[in-house]
C-alpha cells in the first residue's frame, strides 16, 4: 500500500512542513511568544516560543502523519481498506498542519480571529466526511469502530458503520451550524459524546440480537 500511494504520502508530509517555511519568512515578524492554546472562547491562554511553534508542531503532525500511514499499511486486513478511506487519512494531517500554523501565526502577528469557530468549524466538516466514508469500510483493525462485536462478526461490523455513518454526518452538520455560537462547545462535549457512545451502544444491541 505506501509503495502505491507513495507520490501521495510525500506530497502530503512536505505539505504538512509547509508551515516550517512560512514561519521562517515571518520570523523577524513573530513574537518570541507565539500562542499555542486556546481557551473555549477562542482566546489564547498558553505560549510557547518561537522555535517551537515553527518546528516543533508540523515535526509532531508530521510524525503522527507517518504513524497512521504505517499502521494503516500493516493492518493485517489492509486489503480491506480501500481507496477513499485511506485516502482520507492521508489529508487529515496536512489539513490540520497548515490550519493550525496560520491560526497561530495570525493570532501572534495581532490579528483577530476567532480559533475556536474555526476549529469548531473544521471539526464539524471532518466528522462529516468520515462520517461519509464510515459505510464503505470493510472489516479492519485501523480505520472504523474496532470494538468486539463489530471485529468478530462482518454483519455486525457492517451495520455498525451504516448506523454511525449517518449519526456522523448529522453530528457533523449540527457542528457546522452551531460554530459561531457562545454555547458550540457544550454543543462539542454532547455531540462527541452521541458519536462515541450511540454507535457501541448500537453494535452491543446488533450482537444480543442477532448472537
Amino acid at each position: 500500500m505506501i509503495k502505491r500511494k507513495l507520490p501521495i504520502i510525500i506530497i502530503s508530509s512536505i505539505i504538512i512542513l509547509l508551515p516550517i517555511f512560512a514561519g521562517l519568512l515571518l520570523w523577524d515578524k513573530l513574537p518570541d511568544q507565539v500562542p499555542t492554546h486556546f481557551g473555549k472562547d477562542g482566546t489564547a491562554d498558553g505560549w510557547s516560543s518561537k522555535s517551537f511553534a515553527v518546528f516543533f508542531i508540523p515535526v509532531f503532525i508530521l510524525a503522527v502523519h507517518l504513524i497512521c500511514v504505517l499502521a494503516t499499511s500493516l493492518d493485517p486486513k489492509r486489503k480491506n481498506i480501500t481507496d477513499k478511506p485511506f485516502g482520507l487519512v492521508l489529508w487529515i494531517c496536512p489539513v490540520l498542519s497548515v490550519l493550525t500554523s496560520v491560526l497561530m501565526y495570525l493570532t501572534a502577528l495581532g490579528y483577530m480571529v476567532n480559533v475556536s469557530t474555526v476549529m469548531m468549524l473544521f471539526t464539524g466538516i471532518l466528522f462529516f466526511a468520515i462520517g461519509n466514508y464510515l459505510p464503505k469500510c470493510r472489516q479492519n483493525y485501523t480505520i472504523g469502530i474496532k470494538i468486539p462485536w463489530t471485529l468478530n462478526d462482518e454483519g455486525n461490523w457492517n451495520a455498525t458503520h451504516r448506523f454511525a455513518g449517518v449519526l456522523w454526518v448529522v453530528c457533523g452538520l449540527v457542528l457546522i451550524v452551531c460554530s459561531c455560537f457562545k454555547f458550540a462547545w457544550i454543543v462539542f462535549i454532547c455531540t462527541v459524546s452521541v458519536m462515541v457512545i450511540t454507535p457501541i451502544v448500537y453494535s452491543f444491541l446488533y450482537y444480543k440480537k442477532h448472537k
